[in-house]
């Protein structure tokens, strides 16, 4: 107990502030081996993932030099990580070496390191990123400025991913990490996550992504892990549901039945139990999506009644294992959406259902307490009350019960609400500002209760806090890991879940068990495994390794190291403190980073094409639309030697190749909506394409064109022909993605190789032509779309008398028959009824 009055040992290095850093034993071993390989960091929530990048990136800038980016999810975690680094770095002013410390820190934290989200201009960006030498960012952001040539990554020496189990599929991370591997003129990677996958395979896909080749794993079973830990033990308390409840779900149930009965009869059910796994569920819809490929009418009706499945079982989760109070908010929006002009079917069928109906009605008249919410209320009265705690976070999967739910604890005790962004019927989101002057506030003490949905869970540091409770299961090992790690960090703290018997709340407790388990075996399984990755992972992907020389990585013979000021002894060679671990071992911790003596260190040629900017003029220019991001045909693009994107924000086009040629693209999905209705027609878009550049192109993307909703395809080959006619624009089919790159690559070499043309944007939205305003005008009757409504302007000349004609009258212009005249006819005759 003496050494509670000692203050503990911090690190002392150049770059850092001193008596900022507790020195921890297992940080410094990870740092060790972080800073020579691309390293995979797994270590606990709340245990200092973000001190171990820090160490490495402080190694870094000190004897390598350069720039360091840290990547992360979100705008507010960029912001809490660059609080901390300007808090805990010292970087020297480049122009005056004698500069004191004050200043320095000043100029830190006012230039040195810097935050680039969406809310800082492109062009500013550009700017700061040659002066910074930190910068935090989320990843969109660079993604997007790699993409358009706005930065070079070259001189970057530490790029760390946060959360870097997010690097699967499409994800911004991948496309990074690939850049900066060939990009970099000396890369260092260090990917951080509590917990990066369920399993071997999926740890092993985020190490390729990303090209790291080492993996540091620490659980709280480590001995220099524990001593900061305590204990986080879960307790299951089960809760049995009132009678009312159950023949609510009931009801449901048998809805479910009745349909996947129909479904069966389609052939695509094998079994007609309302709890029927998601798996199957997916595997049903794949056959009706396959009936409907071979253009079989049992196909729509089968995804029709599949989609009113889906809908009755989340309401049976929701009255199960949330709330009567979040199924009524649920049923509300089910009937405003069957009210909606468009509504599915399947949302009509649903409220329509006497069963469904009956249930609606019971649940209005619910009037007892959720044994949820009594349980929840009693916990928290427990923990702030008896145990005199002082912060409690209270997860839930549903938007619905978290409002709800703050609203219900607020009557007892200071309770704020943390969900996501989105706005939807009847909850409004938060913005991340809002997002995080909540957390700064729950972490200041200004109230007790945080009711939080998913968005909580990744990184954020959210304080410790005395009781963290799981309104329902969680069911991946990914959540359950990162939200257990809310507590139990300085202080013994209760875990406790939720659980309501004879639910889905049941299975989802399985279903976490056995992941968890699975998790933290794989995670064992993998410390020290280094050998076994680096045979899993591509031998394209191996060779990014490679890039420091014959050792395979950034290993180092190191002369001098950090420093601990509680003893003052220097972390040599031999000593401990070198990286962290007991004994000799050879991984550095904080010393100096020294090129090898063969000074092979980093300029070995990667295997992979690099990509800074060409010299003027050496390269072929596309400028795409920011929008376009959502394809990834500007990224390709981007990779490619020779070619050089600039994103910007086009009012006219996707695509600009030269000073004549704008491309539009359009999925063939797109192209017949844009038809049909909008707020901007093709014909619209093309017209002003055709103002601004004298070769406008319009590329159809896809197969199926005369396939897509019931339109006739003669009306679309009459679009397409007034597209090539009128307009004078090129219609240019591809079969995906893949085939319009290359061929805006093509057309974008031949416009400036071939013909001398140069990039020149040009072109603004205008005020529509007179014309455009009296087509606008009678497409809108009825819905009937521009082809239409060109139509009858052709027949009658002009608006006044399409609006004054008869039924017969109307049915003399071309592609208009009794249906669609009958429609005009009603919408400009009938009395308006408001």
């Amino acid at each position: 107990m003496a050494a509670q009055d000692e203050e503990p040992p911090s690190i002392e290095h150049p770059l850092l502030e001193p008596n900022f850093l507790e020195r921890r034993l297992y940080q410094l071993k990870l740092a060790g081996t972080a800073a020579n390989d691309h390293t995979l960091v797994c270590l606990p929530t709340g245990l200092g993932k973000t001190t171990v990048s820090l160490l490495v990136t402080a190694r870094r800038l000190e004897e390598v030099g350069g720039t360091a980016l840290m990547l992360a999810p979100t705008k507010p975690l960029v912001q809490q990580h660059a609080e901390f680094y300007r808090e805990a770095l010292q970087i020297p002013d480049t122009d005056e070496q004698s500069s004191s410390s004050d200043q320095n820190a000043e100029r830190a934290e006012n230039e040195e390191i810097v935050v680039f989200t969406g809310d800082v201009s492109p062009d500013d960006r550009a700017e700061i990123w040659d002066e910074a030498t930190v910068v935090m960012a989320t990843p969109q952001v660079i993604e997007n400025d790699l993409v358009g040539g706005r930065i070079s990554l070259s001189d970057v020496t530490h790029l760390t991913f946060d959360e870097c189990h997010r690097a699967t599929g499409d994800y911004a991370y991948n496309y990074i990490a690939e850049r900066y591997h060939a990009d970099a003129n000396d890369p260092l990677v260090t990917g951080m996550s509590a917990s990066p996958g369920g399993d071997e395979e999926a740890i092993l896909e985020v190490c390729e992504n990303l090209g790291l080749q080492e993996v540091e794993v620490m659980t709280e079973e480590d001995a220099d892990v524990g001593e900061f830990t305590h204990d986080t033990e879960v307790e299951w308390e089960r809760i049995d549901l009132p009678e009312a409840v159950l023949e609510i779900r009931d009801a449901l149930n048998e809805v479910i039945k009745d349909r996947l009965e129909k479904l069966k009869e389609l052939g695509v059910a094998k079994s007609t139990q309302p709890d029927q796994s998601q798996k199957d569920l997916n595997k049903m819809r794949a056959e009706l999506q396959q009936l409907i490929n071979n253009d079989q009418s049992e196909g729509f009706e089968g995804m029709s009644i599949h989609a009113e499945v889906m809908k009755l079982r989340q309401a049976v989760t929701l009255v199960e294992t949330q709330s009567v109070e979040a199924l009524r908010r649920y049923f509300d929006r089910q009937r405003n959406q069957a009210r909606s002009s468009g509504a599915s079917k399947a949302s009509q069928r649903m409220v329509s259902d006497p069963r469904v109906r009956e249930a609606m009605r019971k649940a209005e008249s619910f009037s007892e307490l959720h044994p949820k919410y009594r349980k929840t209320r009693m916990l928290l009265a427990e923990t702030l009350g008896i145990e005199d705690g002082e912060r409690v976070i209270v997860f839930t999967e549903s938007r619905d019960t978290a409002e709800a739910l703050t609203e219900f604890l607020a009557e007892s005790c200071d309770a704020k609400r943390f969900v996501g962004q989105g706005d939807r019927e009847g909850s409004d989101g938060m913005t991340q500002k809002q997002q995080q002057e909540v957390l700064d506030e729950f972490r200041a003490g200004e109230f007790e209760v945080l009711v939080s949905t998913s968005v909580a869970e990744e990184g954020l540091d959210v304080p410790e806090v005395d009781l963290v409770l799981f309104y329902e299961p969680v069911p991946t090992a990914i959540r359950s890991i990162q939200r257990k790690g809310r507590t139990g960090r300085q202080s013994e703290g209760r875990v406790v879940v939720l659980m309501a018997e004879d639910t889905r709340d049941e299975a989802y407790f399985w279903i976490s068990q056995r992941r968890e388990k699975e998790m933290e075996s794989e995670l064992r399984e993998l410390k020290g495994m280094t050998d076994d990755i680096e045979d899993e992972l591509d031998e394209s992907q191996q060779s990014l390794a490679d890039f420091g020389g014959d050792d395979g990585g950034h290993a180092t013979t190191d002369t001098s190291g950090a420093k601990v000021n509680a003893s003052g002894g220097k972390l040599g060679a031999g000593d401990d403190g070198s990286s962290g671990s007991e004994g000799g071992s050879e991984r550095p911790g904080l010393r100096k980073f020294e090129p090898d003596e063969d000074g092979d260190d980093g300029d070995a040629t990667p295997a992979v094409e690099t990509h800074e900017p060409s010299a003027e003029g050496d390269a072929v220019e596309i400028v795409a639309d920011q929008r376009e991001m959502d394809a990834n045909i500007a990224r390709e693009l981007s990779r490619r030697e020779g070619i050089e994107v600039r994103l910007e924000t086009l009012d006219v086009g996707d695509y600009v190749c030269s000073d004549r040629v704008v491309v539009e693209r359009k999925s063939v999905a797109d192209f017949v909506d844009s038809l049909v209705g909008g707020d901007r027609s093709v014909f619209e878009q093309v017209g002003a394409m055709a103002r601004h550049y004298s070769r406008p192109i319009v590329v159809v993307e896809g197969d199926g064109l005369y396939d897509q909703r019931d339109i006739h395809p003669n009306a679309v080959r009459g679009a397409l022909s007034s597209l090539a006619v009128d307009f004078g624009a090129s219609v240019l089919r591809t079969e995906g993605e893949d085939e319009t790159t290359e061929l805006l690559a093509v057309i974008a070499s031949r416009e400036q190789d071939l013909t001398d043309r140069e990039v020149s944007v040009h072109g603004e939205k205008q005020s529509k032509t007179l014309g455009e305003q009296q087509e606008y005008v009678v497409a809108s009757i009825a819905e009937i779309g521009p082809v239409t409504a060109r139509s009858l302007l052709d027949e009658f000349g002009t608006v006044e008398a399409v609006m004054i004609a008869s039924e017969e009258e109307l049915q003399a212009a071309d592609g208009v028959g009794t249906v669609t005249a009958e429609r005009i006819r009603e919408v400009i005759g009938s009395e308006y009824s408001g």
